[in-house]
């Protein structure tokens, strides 16, 4: 006999609480394998494509693509097994051999999954073998002599006022009727997302249909100029009507007070954002102490690295090694304080956390083992790492985890900051821009390449003399490269 089961929105891991459907990969009435992808969410961290772990037929869909929905509420329900006359569930007196065959293999899936366990895909549940292809069972005709039939797929209506291709988008091949639009990335998704854009109305200019982020600006841009040309077209009569000022001066105020004020959900990567912030606000007594090093040496030693032939050597990746190299004369900032017992916990390996800012916002990806990493292994590593970053594609396990973290704010052209401690971590050290300034050298004044480093700490881990040290050591190998040949 079926059995319908329902599938929560699972634990995605790293204190996640909550995700939003970008989009659905199986339809009402679809046959699903155990560890099946069905489902496409997009947390404040990542991109995740979400497994179910139920094999059988899709009877309803919970949320529209764009839906917020917190971990624990309903995704699907799946029907499981086989009905009373012996058929798989789901399989109207209509339906072909090809779907009663599809509903028993994601039945017997079912099944075998239970005997045999699954793996770790997310918190909770996995898998053990690769997902079957899905099969779609086709419409049953109504029910005839008792027989049951398979439900209908439940159509999603788009909102009015959303706005469609324009007439004037780039020409290419357009998105298929049913499956996965093909997009450069996901960023290009959630910018069409975001603007109301039906991505299955616009042809891509890309290889094989593919839709660029141009495609979509250039949509976006059409629509934008044909609503405005409707909105005119609109008001115009409305405008040459005279209206007495007692009747209009209030409302007139009043409408202009609201629209100069716009409200932005704190939700996603900002939402997240704002609530660790927030936290490491309240629960850390952070300080902050600073010192302007001259970089010149460190610039040369980079310039005599890249000329050697290979791979190029960042200069955060040399910051980065300073940095390794001084948590282990400091290990008392690679650390974190757990409130609940009322310890600190220090950690043997530098996990190097390093901020990245995306289209999305500020991220903070995590080098594993840094401390075991030279200069070439760091440079690839931060590069891989930033490209997943802008794509969106980083993993929960790559941004979290971090001991320490080195934030590069020159990038932005400043000198100088005092950062706020990416809690649970007890330690950050900021870098300003290096830029030419007059600097006492060799007892005469001269033109340098000088830096300003700040270092963040928790009060609770150490006292000011041991964060004085820490940055010290790091201004000291910023100035005499040669140093770190102590520690290597």
């Amino acid at each position: 006999m079926a059995q319908v089961l329902e599938f929560k929105l699972p634990d995605l891991g790293e204190g996640l609480t909550e995700a939003e459907i970008v989009r659905w990969l199986v339809e009402v009435g679809d046959v699903v394998a155990v560890d099946q992808p069905v489902v496409e969410v997009e947390t404040a961290k990542a991109m995740v494509e979400v497994p179910c772990p139920y094999g059988g037929v899709v009877t309803a869909r919970f949320g529209a693509e764009g839906t917020e929905l917190p971990v624990g509420a309903p995704l699907l329900t799946v029907a499981v097994g086989e009905t009373a006359d012996g058929r798989p569930a789901g399989d109207g007196s209509g339906a072909g051999t090809a779907a009663a065959d599809g509903a028993r293999d994601g039945a017997s899936g079912g099944r075998e999954s239970a005997a045999e366990g699954s793996g770790n895909v997310l918190v909770g549940y996995g898998t053990s073998q690769a997902p079957a292809r899905r099969r779609r069972v086709r419409p049953a005709a109504p029910a005839v002599n008792g027989r049951s039939r398979a439900p209908e797929p439940v159509r999603e209506t788009r909102p009015a006022g959303t706005p469609q291709a324009a007439p004037g988008a780039r020409t290419g091949r357009t998105a298929p009727a049913d499956g996965p639009v093909p997009v450069i990335s996901p960023l290009v998704r959630r910018l069409a997302r975001e603007n109301g854009l039906d991505l299955r109305k616009l042809a891509g200019s890309g290889p094989d249909g593919l839709i660029l982020r141009a495609d979509v600006e250039h949509a976006l841009r059409a629509a934008g100029t044909q609503d405005r040309t409707e909105t005119t077209a609109a008001t115009a009569p409305a405008a040459t009507t005279p209206a007495t000022p007692a009747a209009t001066g209030g409302s007139a105020r009043s409408t202009a007070g609201a629209a100069s004020v716009t409200r932005v959900p704190l939700k996603g990567i900002r939402g997240a954002v704002a609530d660790k912030l927030s936290r490491s606000r309240t629960e850390i007594p952070d300080a902050t102490c600073w010192v302007d090093a001259d970089a010149t040496e460190l610039m040369r030693t980079r310039a005599a690295m890249n000329a050697a032939g290979g791979p190029k050597i960042s200069v955060l990746a040399l910051l980065a090694r300073i940095c390794t190299a001084a948590l282990a004369r400091f290990p008392e900032l690679n650390a974190s304080v757990d409130t609940g017992a009322r310890e600190i916990v220090r950690y043997a390996d530098v996990h190097l956390g390093f901020a990245a800012q995306t289209e999305r916002g500020l991220v903070v990806p995590v080098v594993r083992d840094a401390h075991t990493r030279d200069a070439e292994s760091l440079t690839a590593e931060f590069a891989r790492l930033t490209e997943a970053a802008r794509a969106g594609t980083l993993t929960p396990g790559e941004l979290t985890g971090g001991t320490f973290t080195l934030n590069n704010y020159g990038v932005f052209g400043v000198d100088g900051s005092t950062p706020i401690i990416n809690h649970p971590e007890a330690a950050m050290l900021g870098v300003g821009r290096i830029v030419p300034k007059p600097w006492v050298h060799e007892g005469e004044l001269a033109v340098r390449q000088v830096v300003q480093l700040s270092l963040t700490f928790d009060h609770r881990v150490c006292d000011g003399g041991t964060a004085g040290g820490f940055l010290r050591y790091v201004a000291d190998c910023v100035e005499q490269p040669a140093v770190l040949l102590r520690t290597v």
